[in-house]
């Protein structure tokens, strides 16, 4: 789990605990203000090809090593979610998307990093992937052999992205993962 600051982020005080909108949180007494502790931002991408085939990366590092998931990864600070999720997926497999919709935010608990929030956009995009980043594959599947995603919060974007396609593109589409 990921440690709780001891020192103020402005002045460098030593933090102490406070009840504060009826939730005890980190207080800089020197700065006379709660230090609040927020999610962290992330994106993924629920990606088509042409072929109507789905984008799905293996990850290389820790949280999952091995395992399937969307691409994506944390927002920087000087980026949008959108712009995020186009720059993890060019940064990870290589190809360049066009964002079709948002599709929602969900929060996703973490060992690592406390809590994630993972806005997900659904992209179209061509080309043969490549493994770069931190993934270790990325493979274009049908919709109903894709393997099953690692992450909660990935799992409920995909549904969502199937369940909105559905609707308009994939009228025969009802999997979930």
């Amino acid at each position: 789990m990921r440690m709780r600051p001891k020192f103020c982020p402005d002045c460098g005080s030593a933090l102490t605990e406070i009840v504060f909108d009826n939730k005890t949180r980190l207080y800089c007494e020197k700065c006379a203000k709660p230090i609040y502790e927020n999610p962290l931002p992330a994106t993924c991408v629920v990606a088509f090809n042409k072929s109507g085939k789905v984008l799905i990366a293996k990850r290389a590092v820790e949280p999952s090593i091995g395992e399937w998931s969307l691409p994506g990864g944390f927002v920087e600070i000087d980026e949008t979610p959108s712009e995020g999720a186009l720059r993890e997926l060019l940064e990870e497999t290589g190809l360049r998307g066009n964002i079709i919709s948002h599709l929602g935010t969900e929060g996703q608990k973490s060992n690592t990093y406390t809590n994630v929030m993972v806005a997900g956009f659904l992209v179209t995009t061509d080309g043969i992937p490549s493994a770069n980043d931190d993934i270790a594959d990325a493979k274009w599947f049908n919709i109903d052999s894709a393997p099953r995603l690692v992450f909660s919060s990935h799992r409920r974007i995909f549904n969502r992205a199937i369940e909105s396609l559905s609707r308009t593109l994939l009228p025969n589409v009802s999997r979930e993962l």
